[in-house]
């Protein structure tokens, strides 16, 4: 009998690397299209430029070290698109270059390649890029292509930014590439749970802690609306429906799904009040990542035949 030994994710099914990584290039779509649609063309050649030179990194780290390629799987062409759905679409093409290396050599491979990383290569290369180029980071252009504040950083004023929560919804509104429209990205989301890729548990507990957080917690005298405009600003869907549920940083038990996702809600929220940056979703993840091991260990089923300790019966 052979016996194959591999790093996680370990995904029981009819189930295939390539498969999954398609799945989530095509929940991205829709967001992608808006970003293109509203913040111009140039969206398209920063998530293009970010998805090659991704695939890049991964094929000459390979050739170097002499290992496998293992660019087919298709990993490493997310990653890149990740990280371009958390940038502006003024980002500079070196930027998105160095980005993408980060993510894809730092962070992941020299980590042992998929699975075997802890932190998630998109958000550990824009957490990297904020603290080096954060001019490049945070210049958004609106919809007339003029540099304007996005309506995050109206929310730090405290006030409500001026685009209507339709708008918001929509994606008419100033910000990175992905992260503009709540509607498109619930779709994507709506997918992947569909094709059985994630489950809705981390996203919904993420979503949820932010909502009930921030409603009880609101800055203004419109709770409803605060709370409606901290779910549709910033990258809170994005993270919580494409961060958040990385096989490889994020817990795989169930009950682990639902108490990372509320942690990830509740950093958010913290981060994004007390903060030096208007947006906390690329700390609260990174953060929660380093607690997956602590969070599986102690949320895992009891196996049959033992009690709670672990001890036989």
């Amino acid at each position: 009998m052979k016996l194959t030994v591999a790093s996680s994710p370990h995904i029981r099914g009819n189930f295939r690397t390539s498969r999954i990584m398609m799945d989530v290039v095509l929940a991205l779509l829709p967001a992608l299209v808006v970003g293109c649609w509203v913040l111009g063309i140039r969206s398209l050649w920063v998530a293009l430029v970010c998805v090659a030179s991704a695939l890049a990194s991964e094929a000459l780290f390979c050739l170097i070290l002499r290992r496998r390629n293992t660019v087919i799987d298709g990993s490493a062409a997310v990653t890149g698109l990740l990280l371009a759905m958390t940038l502006p679409n003024t980002a500079p093409y070196w930027l998105c270059i160095a980005g993408s290396v980060f993510a894809i050599v730092l962070t992941k491979m020299l980590c042992g390649g998929l699975g075997q990383n802890v932190f998630n290569p998109a958000l550990a290369a824009r957490a990297f890029m904020l603290l080096i180029w954060p001019v490049g980071m945070t210049r958004y252009a609106g919809i007339d292509a003029v540099t304007s504040a996005t309506p995050l950083h109206h929310m730090v004023m405290p006030e409500l930014p001026g685009e209507s929560l339709l708008d918001m919804f929509l994606g008419n509104c100033p910000g990175s590439i992905g992260e503009i429209s709540a509607l498109a990205l619930l779709l994507g989301g709506a997918y992947l749970v569909w094709r059985k890729v994630i489950s809705a548990r981390t996203p919904v507990a993420y979503l949820g802690t932010v909502a009930v957080l921030t409603l009880i917690f609101h800055k203004t005298g419109a709770p409803i609306q605060w709370m409606l405009y901290s779910l549709f600003s910033g990258g809170v869907m994005l993270g919580a429906i494409f961060m958040a549920t990385d096989y490889s940083t994020s817990p795989a038990t169930p009950m682990g799904q639902i108490v990372y996702g509320i942690g990830c809600g509740a950093l958010t929220v913290l981060f994004r009040y007390f903060g030096l940056f208007p947006e906390g979703v690329t700390y609260a993840i990174l953060l929660m990542n380093a607690f997956v091991w602590l969070i599986d260990r102690h949320t895992a089923p009891r196996r049959f035949g033992t009690k709670k300790g672990g001890a036989a019966q």
